[in-house]
């Protein structure tokens, strides 16, 4: 037995050489016990952070045979088609790429599905946090962290599917420079220095691939690397349950629970890429063509996560302001700068604000480790629906060609209502969710309150017949128990009838009405014992006082 639990000289060497030079067996003790809450939902994260990694390696095969360059060449390629065709070194290399390089396709292919995957899996996990409330002190700094990775990321799609040159993505190109010449007083600036000169000019692809393999990953890792140190220090938020608080950790250690689920969790992330990119065609650059200005194609969309730049720029009415009242002195297109800049301005500063803003509203400067259910504070649920739903409005109708084309309506008509819905569209969403929160509310309580449907169905003496409800299991109810009040100003005027300081003024005045308009209980959990419903009607059936309010 005791040479069983001996450790192998094949790892003990090794590890006492590195101990007794950098002392780290402590430091790898402590940390690899280190205990992670667990939930289903933490794991959408990590969709992103492996997507990151097969982009890396991914992107480092590419580099070996693609050139950045836009000087032109006669194509001698695989491809019969294009044969004899003009094109740039750059699409002519991402021809040999998918045709002659040996894996080249299935590496393109995985490289552009990892993007996608990479974009939504840091959607779905922002979401996640945002709707549970995880953003909230001490994690602020981890939310910002986010919010920089998010528009990275989005920066470096957009330069990374303009590289291969051709027709497709040099719509998007187009639609760049159309977007960065239309800034007022730095426009032009921008324009020559992306492209080198008028457009297209000659320099645009070296300087995105410059861009996009060093510039913005660089700038991703480091931030990707301190988000995962904030987030070992702080640990994830927990579900609330059974034995958790604010002062625990209930969970798994890191060594071996965590580091195995991990490790499988990668697998399957690759497996997924690596079988889209096997079975599913993406971005097939042959049948688009090389790019040349004179060109476009019909129905051209870019990537899902620009989706919605598209969308705002095809419902914006085409408004401009000509300074001093001529086309000379300069004009603003405001059909350019708001699609490009509102939406994008909106959707990013709202999350980078909102956690300042709730508490300022909350006046909650509480540590929080334990995560919320979205149903128990509706308004901020309410509210991240309302933003996906004028995300999703600008999304769908960045296609709104296609819709017209399949669903035969009118083109205009698909944009007039585009224009009405991306105002009422989130409005309505919100009133909707914040119902569904409160009945969700409602539901909790019944089942704290009167039990849990059992199955079996009970005849009292008096003849009626009723359902038995017993106790909802403890690990249940103890879900449903770690529901708190919104936490809310004080904005009640004392006896004299002066407010509260802070909420004098207009300002505070606006302060005290958000915050009790966010804040507080909704819907109170009551105290029951899931036997409540079967007493009430036992009572009721025996001549009991049957004026009582009974609730279902």
């Amino acid at each position: 037995m005791s040479e069983l639990k001996a450790t192998p000289k094949a790892i003990a060497g090794p590890s006492n050489f590195l101990d007794e030079r950098l002392g780290g067996a402590n430091f790898l003790k402590r940390n690899l016990r280190k205990i992670f809450p667990d939930h289903w939902s933490f794991l959408l994260g990590e969709i992103a952070l492996y997507s990151f990694v097969i982009l890396l390696l991914t992107g480092t095969f590419l580099t070996l045979w693609f050139k950045p360059s836009m000087m032109e060449v006669a194509y001698d390629g695989s491809y019969a088609p294009l044969k004899g065709v003009m094109m740039s070194e750059a699409y002519a290399s991402s021809l040999e790429i998918s045709f002659d390089v040996r894996g080249g396709l299935l590496m393109r292919q995985m490289h552009h599905w990892a993007a996608l995957l990479f974009v939504a899996g840091m959607t779905v996990h922002m979401l996640r946090v945002f709707f549970t409330g995880a953003y909230r002190k001490p994690r602020e700094i981890n939310w910002i962290i986010g919010v920089l990775l998010l528009t990275l990321a989005l920066a470096e799609g957009l330069t990374g599917y303009s590289l291969p040159d051709d027709l497709l993505s040099g719509a998007g190109l187009r639609i760049t420079e159309g977007v960065a010449i239309s800034l007022p007083l730095v426009g032009t600036y921008i324009t020559f220095f992306l492209f080198g000169g008028e457009y297209p000019g000659e320099d645009v692809i070296s300087r995105f691939y410059s861009l996009h393999i060093l510039l913005i990953p660089g700038i991703l890792l480091a931030l990707v690397t301190a988000h995962m140190v904030l987030m070992w220090v702080q640990k994830h938020t927990q579900m609330p349950g059974k034995g958790r608080t604010n002062q625990n950790v209930v969970g798994a250690p890191f060594y071996p629970a965590f580091m195995a689920k991990a490790g499988a969790y990668f697998l399957f992330t690759l497996g997924v890429i690596s079988g889209l990119a096997t079975f599913t065609q993406i971005n097939p650059i042959w049948l688009f063509g090389p790019y040349t200005p004179a060109d476009i194609s019909a129905g051209s969309q870019p990537d899902w996560y620009m989706g919605f730049l598209e969308g705002s720029l095809r419902l914006m009415p085409p408004w401009e302001i000509n300074l001093f009242g001529t086309a000379n002195a300069g004009t603003l297109p405001l059909s350019v700068i708001i699609p490009a800049l509102v939406p994008m301005g909106i959707i990013m500063t709202g999350l980078a604000l909102y956690p300042f803003l709730e508490r300022w509203v909350t006046g909650d400067n509480r540590e929080h480790h334990i995560a919320d259910r979205p149903r128990n504070n509706p308004h901020r649920t309410s509210i991240g629906i309302a933003a996906m739903t004028f995300y999703g409005v600008l999304w769908l109708l960045g296609a709104n060609d296609e819709i017209a084309a399949n669903f035969h309506v009118s083109l205009n008509h698909t944009t007039y209502a585009g224009r009405v819905l991306v105002f009422v569209g989130p409005a309505l969403a919100y009133l909707i969710t914040y119902r569904i929160c409160l009945g969700l509310q409602r539901s909790d309580q019944a089942i704290v309150s009167h039990g849990v449907e059992s199955g079996v169905i009970k005849r009292l003496p008096h003849g009626e017949f009723i359902e038995v409800h017993t106790p909802p299991s403890e690990d249940i109810e103890a879900h449903m128990r770690g529901k708190e009040p919104v936490p809310m100003l004080p904005v009640d005027e004392d006896a004299s009838g002066i407010p509260p300081k802070g909420m004098r003024g207009p300002l505070g005045k606006l302060r005290g009405r958000m915050s009790r308009a966010y804040g507080g209980e909704k819907i109170p959990l009551d105290d029951g014992h899931g036997h409540e419903h079967e007493d009430e009607h036992a009572a009721i059936g025996s001549g009991g006082s049957d004026d009582r309010s009974i609730t279902h």
